[in-house]
């Protein structure tokens, strides 16, 4: 069933998604703690992923879903298949742009066969798409499109019989729930959905948290550095880091 949370909402302006790429994505959701502070407890991975290219900075994008299986093959006709594909690479190429891909695997052992390998990262690459996070498997890391990011469940060596089970719906991918269309953050930590209502917010708020941590972090690298400094410039306030 199909859920687009961008159906009639604006794509936001091209210099809020590019501040919100030259943050990591704890910063991001430290932010969120103060502009979106219901958001504390849920909306980012939980489960550890594999990142692929640890050097690559963080990437933003609308999501695109899609749920894929591997363990057995696909129970729909030749035609059905082709046709359920196509409808995938449509929906990746919707604009707006740029997007991140979120798919789950159902396996019962997720990743038992890669969707992700030189191919689809290539063409997902080539319709607009920043990166994939999943928990599915990963492989031809030697061979991967460059520049597109990664957060994986495990790298693993084969494809089995890996096809695309539904399109465009809402996904739980290591603990985080998308829906298509949801603005996703994502680099080597993880990855969280930012509420659009707040994404211009996350900015100002990030940098008026990394300025009370610059106190707190400098002072901890003085000389005369204490529990009772810390003590006076914590305020009794202990969530202020």
């Amino acid at each position: 069933m199909r859920d687009v949370v961008s159906a009639g909402v604006e794509p936001l302006a091209a210099d809020v998604l590019d501040a919100l790429a030259g943050l990591d994505t704890p910063t991001v959701c430290n932010a969120l703690e103060v502009v979106s502070p219901e958001r504390r407890g849920f909306g980012y991975t939980t489960s550890p992923l594999v990142c692929a290219r640890p050097d690559q900075g963080p990437i933003v994008g609308y999501a695109r879903t899609a749920t894929v299986a591997a363990v057995h093959p696909a129970t729909v006709s030749t035609d059905e298949a082709r046709d359920l594909r196509l409808a995938y690479y449509r929906h990746m190429a919707e604009p707006p742009l740029p997007t991140i891909t979120v798919i789950e695997d159902i396996d019962p052992e997720p990743g038992y066969g890669a969707w992700w390998g030189e191919v689809n990262s290539n063409l997902h690459r080539g319709l607009g798409s920043l990166g994939v996070v999943t928990n599915g498997s990963i492989r031809d890391l030697d061979v991967w499109a460059d520049g597109f990011g990664a957060l994986a469940g495990r790298i693993g060596p084969s494809h089995a019989f890996v096809h695309v089970v539904d399109v465009a719906m809402p996904v739980t991918v290591a603990g985080m729930y998308v829906r298509p269309g949801d603005l996703v953050h994502a680099d080597r930590h993880g990855a969280v959905v930012v509420p659009m209502a707040a994404a211009t917010e996350v900015p100002a708020a990030a940098a008026g948290l990394a300025a009370q941590e610059a106190v707190l972090i400098e002072a901890s690298q003085r000389d005369d550095f204490s529990i009772d400094v810390l003590a006076r410039l914590m305020g009794g306030d202990a969530d202020r880091h």
